[in-house]
């Protein structure tokens, strides 16, 4: 166990302790862009105009962005040497540290434009910035932004340092002023501050829908320790589960936001799925008792030889905790977008995996305190124990259909909750009464059991599709009115196609839903929240766009990067002018009451 805390300790000395280069950007809040580059015009004694940068120490101009324009015209410019810097978002680059110079080699009249681009060092980078200069008096001003009744214009809005980086090209999109959550975090109380939230993030998330099965996956191997389990034993095992499960989560999600793919489109793949379904009902069955899942009889032996038949058990919470990343990680929630979009942004994989890690171990708490308790709670051997390992499989069996849902035939699922639920009524009625056995709740819980599944059943032959409603078609065909209204959504899949749709909108708001067939947490919302009365009602006169992300390829890819979307389910909401309405945007799990909020926010604007 020493072995194992130490281990733990130089991992997080080593996850925690920020990158040389980024120490600067995680010590204090990115200046505002007019602070970090102060542009001063002056005439020179030829009458032509000198440009001067006055640059903020820890940040670069790159001199290949610095340009002029007049009425669309590109003016000469002359730029001095600067120095060549590998940039992790331009490649090699000259940039300009301190102070920058140029001087425009013609006269010129009126007013004009300059252009220029910098970045914190080993930290954000800027939008473009564009400044108007009058050539008479010399004033410098920023152009103010189109009116809201103007037409569509295409540019990426300009947004301070310290709310948005600036994507690494121009995206054509005008995306909200966002600070991002860990840069939020960070400029209000820097890393300890970061590492403190996101543990408590996982705490609110560690009873969601994607966590679930955590819960029978770690009964189940406790299950299996027999006479062996302890208090400390169950604390132990679930300790070393969920160490190593933070740290696959970490680790699958550093390299996601550095390769910039998608940590969904990898680990909720059909054949992901398919294979995770498969093993969970394996599972199942051995619990049931139809045959015992353990390694060759060498492997084991050679294994109980060398660790008194301890070590085993913690390799095996080891690897099961490593593998569970694979159901907890495809689900997208705000903390984990804002981990992911981070590192994308800022190549600061270091703090961005020690949040990740900080967000597993938060999620994982309950699972430790259920270890603890269940090693001194759970019975050690008899008929009992085959009792509680019969509850386990029919948890196995509700994690394999959960996990299956994306892939069945819509109503498929309902007949296979079912089934399910009338084989628990059937184990509970059947149940071997003893002095112990608490009979009037195993009798309740059978009774329930039955009643839902057979309601789920006729709901599943009248062609439900919602576990939770699956009487809604029998209620629709009763009813004498008209049937309800749906949501009708227009189909997008790449950048000219989504803003060809937003020129487009005749002055109608519009919500673009990111979605996926393989997203449970999509299929959620498209069951319980889109078909609701008040969000019809709230989204009546907006364009309703879908991007289906179901078949990823490079298109619909380069449509998420520019709109700085980590994965579905995500809803973006322009208004009118085709600009994205700050505090709007939802990711994740999506309530009624949030996303009709979202829509009138949007249309109010």
């Amino acid at each position: 166990m020493k072995k194992i805390l130490l281990a733990l300790a130089a991992f997080l000395f080593v996850s925690l302790m920020p990158a040389p280069e980024t120490a600067m950007a995680q010590s204090s809040r990115p200046l505002p862009v007019e602070d970090a580059f102060s542009l001063a015009v002056k005439r020179t004694q030829d009458g032509t105009l000198a440009l001067n940068w006055q640059i903020a120490e820890g940040y670069y101009l790159y001199r290949d962005h610095i340009g002029a324009s007049q009425d669309g015209a590109e003016l000469p410019l002359e730029t001095g040497p600067g120095i060549r810097k590998d940039d992790p978002t331009f490649g090699l680059s000259e940039v300009y540290y301190d102070e920058a110079s140029a001087r425009l080699s013609q006269q010129v009249f009126g007013t004009f434009d300059i252009t220029f681009q910098g970045c914190q060092d080993g930290g954000i980078c800027y939008a473009p910035e564009t400044r108007r200069v009058n050539a008479l008096t010399l004033a410098v001003i920023k152009p103010q932004p189109p009116q809201a009744t103007a037409p569509v214009e295409w540019v990426t809005e300009e947004a301070p340092a310290a709310t948005a980086p600036a994507a690494s090209e121009d995206t054509g999109f005008a995306l909200a002023e966002d600070d991002g959550l860990i840069q939020s975090l960070l400029g209000r109380g820097g890393v300890f501050l970061v590492l403190v939230s996101f543990p408590l993030f996982g705490l609110l998330l560690a009873f969601t829908p994607c966590v679930f099965p955590m819960y029978p996956i770690m009964a189940g191997a406790l299950a299996r320790e027999g006479d062996r389990l302890t208090a400390w034993r169950g604390f132990e095992l679930s300790s070393i589960y969920v160490i190593a499960l933070a740290s696959a989560f970490a680790l699958l999600g550093a390299a996601a936001g550095w390769s910039g793919q998608n940590l969904q489109l990898v680990l909720q793949s059909p054949v992901t799925i398919g294979i995770l379904s498969a093993l969970f009902a394996i599972l199942a069955l051995s619990m049931f008792g139809l045959f015992e899942l353990q390694l060759p009889t060498a492997w084991t032996s050679w294994v109980a030889n060398r660790t008194g038949g301890v070590g085993g058990s913690r390799r095996s919470a080891a690897i099961l905790g490593f593998s569970s990343a694979l159901i907890v990680g495809p689900c997208v929630t705000v903390p984990l977008a804002g981990a992911l979009l981070y590192i994308a942004q800022t190549a600061d994989v270091a703090l961005g995996a020690a949040a990740l890690f900080a967000l597993g171990i938060g999620k994982g708490i309950p699972l430790i305190i259920m270890g603890t308790l269940g090693g001194k709670a759970l019975p050690r051997a008899g008929a009992w124990m085959e009792s509680v390992k019969r509850v386990f499989g029919f948890g196995f069996l509700a994690t394999a259909i959960w996990t299956a849902t994306p892939l069945l035939p819509a109503g498929l699922d309902l007949a296979l909750w079912s089934a399910l639920l009338i084989a628990i009524a059937s184990f509970a009625f059947s149940a071997k009464i003893t002095e112990t056995t608490p009979l009037a709740a195993i009798r309740s819980v059978g009774a329930l059991s039955l009643i839902y599944g057979i309601i789920l059943m006729l709901g599943a032959a009248s062609g439900g599709t919602d576990p939770l409603k699956p009487l809604a078609r029998i209620a629709e065909r009763s009813e004498a009115s008209a049937p309800a209204r749906e949501l009708v959504f227009g189909q997008t899949g790449s950048i000219p196609e989504l803003k060809a749709q937003l020129a487009s909108a005749g002055g109608a708001p519009t919500l673009v839903y990111f979605t996926a067939d393989w997203c449970v947490t999509c299929r959620v919302i498209e069951r319980s929240v889109l078909p609701d009365t008040g969000v019809i009602n709230s989204l009546d006169g907006f364009q309703l766009i879908k991007a289906d992300l179901s078949d990823f390829n490079d298109e619909n890819g380069a449509l998420m990067k520019a709109l700085e979307v980590a994965g579905p389910p995500t809803m973006l909401f322009f208004n009118a002018a085709g600009r994205e309405v700050a505090g709007t945007r939802l990711i994740g799990s999506i309530s009624v009451k949030k996303l009709i909020g979202s829509a009138k926010t949007a249309e109010a604007l």
